[in-house]
């Protein structure tokens, strides 16, 4: 990407927030169970692939475990791994033209027939980033997906939880360059350097132009440096919650445990799970949701 692309693509898409995370997993019954201990519920079953929806609140999780896309998992040995995010925009159609305008890569359209195809572009390591139109009159999950009863609406495991956004490791030297992505494609800013959020202040913050969502880059240090399994990918799922200590004893009553130590532990400004299983844990960071921005017409 560079600069003489701005003449071909116009300001930043609007965005309003995440529509679902997906996670690719090889063990989906066991993804499954987790998110059930955090609050989610499954809801739905994709109408021709192996991928199942989840739904807590306002937030979906795609749990996709179809044959074509576990061939393409990146990092062999992980059961379970980050494979996509979803933003919601207006006009899905133009962002999409904007992010090819400023030479993002695009990935091969996965629609079959009568499903819908949502634009998206290559993201860190071997993810997606798709874009969902959030001014379409319909929902996206009422045409891919059959409803395993008439529940639609999930009550979150406390009030108010929501998506915080997302970790993503990249290599080292390289904060500069995925930061002029987001912003060039996106309009993301990086906050300043000295702003912690949650209890694991390093790294790169780059807040969405809705601020609703952040994006925590971290480079790797210390043995990391030497680690030949370092990859860039998104490598956490964090949720917002105005009491963090509140949601931990919500989870904590759902068998969910939070790591404990000298060095990482539950406070008022965040926590992390214990691995439920070898490679999936999430974070809790205290934040407040945004209202969202007024619609606007098309």
């Amino acid at each position: 990407m560079n600069a003489e692309a701005s003449e071909f693509g116009g300001p930043p898409p609007s965005i309003r927030g995440i529509e679902f995370i997906e996670f690719a997993s090889t063990r989906p019954e066991e993804l499954g169970a987790i998110l059930n201990r955090i609050g989610f519920r499954l809801l739905a079953r994709h109408c021709s692939r192996q991928v199942l929806l989840y739904r807590q609140g306002t937030m979906n999780i795609i749990v996709n475990s179809d044959p074509a896309t576990l061939e393409s998992m990146a990092r062999e040995g992980e059961d379970h791994q980050i494979s996509a995010i979803a933003f919601q925009v207006d006009h899905a159609g133009q962002a999409y033209d904007r992010s090819m305008a400023w030479g993002a890569w695009p990935i091969p359209t996965r629609a079959s027939a009568m499903e819908l195809n949502i634009p998206g572009i290559h993201g860190v390591g071997d993810t997606v980033i798709y874009l969902v139109d959030h001014l379409r009159p319909f929902s996206i999950y009422d045409i891919d997906f059959i409803y395993l009863s008439e529940q639609r609406d999930v009550e979150p495991i406390v009030p108010d939880l929501h998506f915080f956004g997302l970790v993503q490791y990249i290599n080292l030297g390289r904060s500069a360059q995925w930061t002029d992505f987001y912003a060039q494609l996106f309009g993301f800013k990086a906050l300043p350097p000295e702003t912690h959020l949650g209890i694991l202040p390093r790294g790169t913050i780059l807040a969405s132009p809705c601020e609703r969502f952040y994006l925590q880059l971290v480079e790797p240090v210390g043995d990391a440096l030497y680690d030949t399994e370092w990859n860039e990918q998104f490598a956490r799922l964090a949720f917002g919650t105005p009491d963090v200590l509140g949601t931990v004893r919500a989870m904590a009553a759902q068998g969910v445990p939070f790591q404990d130590n000298a060095f990482v532990h539950p406070d008022s400004h965040g926590a992390i799970t214990a691995a439920m299983s070898y490679d999936v844990t999430f974070e809790l960071v205290r934040h407040v949701e945004s209202a969202p921005a007024a619609d606007t017409a098309p």
